[in-house]
């Protein structure tokens, strides 16, 4: 939110200070004793203490040396930094861009220290039988991805030394075509059990990738290879009479309606509204985003402009405090 560059008239300036300050006291009130800037001191309230990340023991007295939330595991307390970098963990799901295609393996960059590689003994492969992979798979590999693809991931292990290994074992990761990636700071993102979102009203799929890398796209389904292969047999054997009807049916297998192209944009930049204010992404606050937008009857290039900042933090403020008061 620091570089959020407005132009905003004097009501919605204090509009939006209004609602700032609103969420400021909400979160201090919940998190005030656990919130802390380099130099502060740590209660300690039993002996045996583990100093773990972001702490420093000055003559006897637990200080914090980043600005964070003191985190406590049993007797090992240690410091989340409330802005730093993706730290990736083993099952995280992630979006990367291929940079390299080298020998048995693809590099991708995700928004992480180091690139991270996925074999090809790690990814499913177009004809979904599992088998060892021969060197004709090898040859093929920039048939499967390419430089500057897109591809959704799992992170199967991470080393020592920062190496980064992931997998993409599951018809539901692989390339991503057709939509949008958007990129925010990784700590916005907050682990939990579902990462990926089928939005079946706007035919759209939404995954949020642990790293910062956001995709909205048009849903695809994923098939059955042995249904599509008979499939495509009966489709050649009725429709060679008939080849101007399959140029339209090859048309419509890559053309991308125009509401799901207008609801991607949409959705993608509720994302943006949330990450410019500093807001927690996840899919319930994108999709009131969107109704938020569309009870205004915003159009989608309206999204950006600076009255739908302050609705969006205002709503959000709004949000928060009814459910503390729920708890």
């Amino acid at each position: 939110m620091r570089n959020l560059q407005l132009s905003l008239n004097q009501t919605q300036k204090i509009r939006l200070q209004s609602a700032l300050e609103k969420l400021e006291s909400l979160s201090s009130k919940s998190n005030a004793n656990s919130v802390v800037t380099v130099a502060d001191s740590i209660p300690i309230y039993e002996e045996g203490i583990l100093k773990g990340h972001g702490t420093l023991d000055r003559k006897g007295e637990l200080v914090a040396t980043v600005c964070g939330v003191v985190e406590r595991i049993n007797k090992l307390i240690y410091i989340r930094s409330l802005r730093s970098r993706y730290k990736p963990e083993t099952g995280d799901i992630v979006i990367g861009r291929v940079i390299e295609v080298a020998q048995k393996r693809w590099k991708l960059e995700l928004n992480f220290t180091q690139d991270a590689t996925l074999m090809l003994s790690s990814m499913n492969l177009p004809d979904g039988i599992q088998r060892r992979r021969t060197a004709v798979d090898e040859l093929n590999m920039r048939s499967i991805f390419t430089e500057n693809d897109l591809v959704c991931a799992e992170v199967r292990s991470s080393h020592n030394d920062g190496s980064l290994q992931l997998q993409a074992r599951n018809q539901k990761y692989g390339k991503l075509e057709k939509g949008q990636l958007l990129t925010v700071n990784p700590y916005l993102v907050k682990r939990r059990k579902l990462h990926f979102h089928h939005l079946e009203q706007y035919g759209i799929n939404l995954i949020v990738g642990c790293n910062g890398f956001i995709w909205v796209g048009e849903h695809v389904e994923v098939k059955d290879k042995m249904a599509v292969d008979q499939t495509n047999d009966s489709e050649q054997q009725i429709g060679k009479s008939d080849q101007n009807s399959m140029d339209i049916d090859g048309q419509d297998g890559t053309f991308t309606p125009l509401e799901t192209r207008q609801n991607i944009c949409r959705i993608a930049n509720a994302v943006r509204v949330l990450s410019a204010l500093g807001f927690s992404i996840t899919m319930e606050v994108i999709m009131e985003t969107v109704n938020l937008s569309k009870t205004m009857n915003l159009d989608i290039h309206e999204m950006l402009g600076s009255e739908f900042y302050v609705l969006v933090a205002e709503s959000e403020a709004e949000r928060r405090s009814l459910t503390k008061r729920k708890r």
